[in-house]
């Protein structure tokens, strides 16, 4: 039996009272009081996120943006340096490997931030497509850095005192190289909560310093550490997909919604082929946002029925929760697309009863930008 990893923040979070469960591998704080408060307190304010499992990997040489550009659903040529771009690591049959973030570190580096599951199938796919390339290096860097997400309404005012750099010269989707505590990290204004917030990435030996400075700044303005279980209903709430959820290698992104990450007019890349006739025919079904009409909370992978008489599912629930922010049971599931318009009523089976839901508009929730 495999011993599960632990990140250097691991003593910070049983210092703070965190229930650890296993996670990608990783032993991590599924919450620390409870999912509804540290979820409240990223919307109202601020909670802090030990993400450091997630992966790093770094694609470097004269061939690195051809090599990119191969790889991924997105086009990257137009980034400039402190840029980065959200996308789809891609398999031949347009489905995906992995979603990730690209960060363009220089001409010749760039850095993919990809999802902790699939780091070892990621940087493996990576090296095997690169092997033979000339100009192209891939290197897994995971196991150096750690990583926190500041993610809040009062995500720059917390994490400012701490950072050398101006966090208001950053714009969404941007980072920079700066210290904080005085150690060496990169900043990037991106985030998983549907609020604004800030990813650190420091070294590991700096990531508890880190830690305990963010703290003690923030909680007294209301910051919380906050855990696994409300990373998942605050990027639930603002309709982002999780690997193995809304997406994995049976699905496009023009199926789970993201077909503005699929550039046509940027060349060949894998999976575009069948992307673009997947556009051209139209899709038999789709990723929607439904409320549940009776009572029930639909979950992952529960069944879902056009009619009480069908004996066969016509789709899966992806993920389901009762929002903390809505008060609302709402879910995630993929439908025929003649049944996907918002306001269609369809059944979902939760404990061997069918309960009625009906599909709404994407996202549940959206932040009031200033």
């Amino acid at each position: 039996m495999t011993m599960p990893k632990h990140t250097a923040l691991y003593d910070e979070h049983i210092a703070a009272g965190g229930r650890m469960v296993e996670f990608a591998g990783y032993e991590l704080p599924v919450h620390y009081t409870s999912l509804v408060d540290e979820h409240t307190s990223v919307r109202t304010r601020a909670g802090l996120f030990d993400v450091s499992h997630m992966g790093e990997v770094f694609i470097t040489g004269p061939g690195a943006l051809d090599f990119v550009q191969l790889v991924s659903c997105n086009d990257h040529s137009k980034m400039t340096v402190g840029r980065a771009q959200y996308t789809g690591l891609m398999y031949p049959q347009g489905t995906f490997v992995d979603d990730m973030l690209v960060h363009k570190l220089a001409d010749d580096e760039y850095l993919l931030v990809v999802n902790a599951a699939n780091r070892a199938k990621d940087a493996a796919y990576l090296g095997e497509l690169a092997a033979g390339r000339a100009g192209v290096e891939v290197r897994d860097e995971s196991d150096s850095w750690s990583q926190l997400a500041v993610q809040g309404p009062l995500a720059a005012e917390i994490l400012q005192p701490s950072v050398r750099s101006d966090l208001s010269e950053l714009n969404h989707f941007t980072f920079v190289f700066t210290e904080v505590c005085g150690r060496r990290a990169l900043i990037a204004r991106t985030g998983y909560t549907g609020e604004d917030g800030f990813e650190v990435y420091t070294s590991n030996e700096a990531a508890p310093e880190v830690w305990r400075a963010i703290l003690a700044e923030g909680r007294p303005k209301g910051l919380l550490p906050a855990g696994l279980g409300a990373r998942d209903t605050l990027r639930f709430e603002a309709g982002m997909s999780l690997y193995g959820h809304e997406i994995d290698d049976t699905t496009t992104p023009l199926e789970a919604g993201l077909g503005w990450i699929v550039k046509f007019k940027k060349g060949d890349y894998i999976g575009r082929d069948i992307l673009e006739s997947q556009k051209e025919t139209g899709l038999d079904r789709r990723l929607v946002g439904f409320e549940m009409i009776d009572r029930g909370i639909a979950r992952h992978g529960y069944p879902v029925y056009l009619g009480e008489g069908d004996l066969e599912p016509v789709g899966h629930v992806t993920s389901g929760t009762h929002s903390p922010t809505l008060g609302r049971a709402l879910g995630l599931a993929y439908l025929p697309i003649e049944a996907s318009e918002d306001g269609t009523e369809f059944l979902v089976e939760i404990r061997n009863r069918r309960a009625a839901a009906r599909v709404v508009p994407m996202p549940f929730y959206r932040r009031e930008k200033k």
